[in-house]
């Protein structure tokens, strides 16, 4: 069964139901309420019949006489002896009342019967017989009116019921397709989207705050989640198939030149090994700087804690100095705080400081200090051979070399920017690149302070 088809089916007899248990409730109310006006009422009435019989029983003969004066429209009057015969007056139009067993109670009784199929108010009250016994005077009366009433009022509620359930089954149709329209477009987008391949979001109308719209936001962003690591991937592997193609084709040409006459020259031997096993680490660094890139960025378990600026820098310089035995300089102007992933901003320097060594062979310079109240930052100078004006906009972009002979010699991929770039955006850090063709580079990383 369809989604809309439950709501309606649903809500239509949950919508009955409540009809029928408030219509049900107010019935049984109003009736309990008559019939318990109209039992007061005879209760009432035969009291004040008792209480003039008894006035009037030592001066009349002929009990009959004496319960004709009082006996009711639509009933029964009774004096019931408890040994002898009971003396019974009844009205025109409740003859069959005579055929009724009487019985003596002992003290006051008041009760609804039935009788014949009709139903009656019936009191007992104790009175005083002129001979000084306890007889009852026993008042019966038709409530065949308030019966009729309250039939009209079953026949009224049940239209009422019926008619109140044409605006439910209306407003729930209204209400399921309110609710599943946005569930129908979402099946719509998904079934273009499996058509034609393409990544398209629901278009969504209003400001509402319900869960129908949240599962529309929650659907879209999925979309924009799918899009981008389907375009991270198929980069992945147009920029795999590319830059793999010429270390690939290098190890092979050596590895045919190996075959050849490796053996016989010692000195083709080495040339071949080297470049073999520089190849490979080559390869290796690259395909581990493509994977990264090919990640997503909620992907990368980013873990921010307080550090002390000085001491991040000092220690990425010390332990890069130490591995490349290269003069680093580090000039601080004061202690700084940030808050950002560690591991993150060492290999953000690493890879800075790896293209200072690269390209240049003087000393390299770490400044650290603040901008600004809300900024710090961290800037390594070098002085080695500089990039063209026109080529730094460029230097991000995966697989850019400003030299490409020289980026090969010195083992670059063209990827070392693009992973740093990648990182920054990851871990909210500007970067700022300035540099003169012959005189150095400068690149300047913006933290926000803790």
């Amino acid at each position: 069964m369809r989604l809309r088809n439950k709501i309606n089916l649903y809500t239509a007899v949950l919508f009955s139901c409540l009809l029928i248990i408030m219509n049900v409730s107010i019935y049984l109310v109003f009736s309990k309420m008559m019939i318990s006006n109209e039992l007061e009422r005879s209760k009432s009435e035969a009291a004040m019949v008792a209480s003039k019989v008894s006035v009037d029983v030592m001066n009349i003969a002929d009990p009959g006489n004496l319960l004709r004066a009082y006996v009711p429209v639509d009933g029964m009057l009774q004096i019931v002896f408890e040994q002898d015969k009971p003396t019974t007056i009844t009205s025109r139009t409740e003859q069959e009342l005579k055929g009724r067993s009487t019985t003596f109670y002992p003290g006051e009784k008041s009760d609804v019967i039935t009788f014949h199929q009709k139903k009656y108010v019936f009191t007992s009250n104790p009175i005083i017989w002129k001979d000084g016994s306890i007889v009852n005077l026993q008042f019966t009366k038709s409530i065949e009116r308030t019966e009729e009433m309250l039939a009209i009022l079953r026949v009224v509620l049940l239209a009422v019921t019926l008619i109140a359930m044409i605006p439910v089954l209306i407003s729930t149709s209204l209400l399921s397709n309110l609710i599943t329209s946005p569930i129908r477009s979402m099946i719509d987008t998904m079934k273009d989207i499996q058509k034609s391949g393409q990544f398209k979001r629901l278009n969504l109308k209003g400001k509402s705050k319900d869960e129908l719209v949240e599962m529309g936001n929650t659907f879209n962003h999925m979309m924009d989640l799918l899009e981008t690591n389907f375009e991270k991937q198929e980069q992945f592997v147009s920029n795999a198939s590319h830059e793999l193609k010429t270390p690939l084709t290098i190890i092979e040409s050596y590895a045919d030149l190996l075959k050849r006459r490796g053996k016989k020259q010692p000195d083709i031997f080495d040339e071949s090994i080297d470049a073999i096993h520089s190849e490979a680490v080559r390869m290796r660094d690259m395909t581990e700087q493509l994977l990264l890139l090919a990640k997503h960025q909620a992907q990368w378990k980013i873990e921010l804690e307080k550090l002390n600026l000085h001491e991040l820098a000092a220690e990425s310089a010390k332990v890069f100095q130490n591995t490349y035995q290269r003069q680093i300089d580090i000039h601080v102007t004061e202690e700084i705080s940030v808050t950002t992933d560690r591991q993150k901003v060492k290999q953000l320097l690493f890879i800075f400081l790896d293209n200072a060594r690269k390209y240049s062979d003087e000393e390299i310079a770490v400044y650290v200090g603040k901008t600004s109240e809300k900024e710090a930052y961290i800037r390594i100078e070098d002085r080695g051979i500089g990039i063209p004006k026109q080529d730094l906009p460029k230097v991000f972009d995966r697989f850019y070399r400003v030299d490409k002979a020289r980026s090969r010699k010195h083992g670059g991929s063209g990827l070392g920017l693009s992973v740093a770039k990648e990182i920054a955006d990851a871990i909210n850090i500007r970067i700022e690149m300035d540099s003169l063709e012959g005189r150095g580079t400068t690149v300047t990383l913006f933290l926000p302070l803790a």
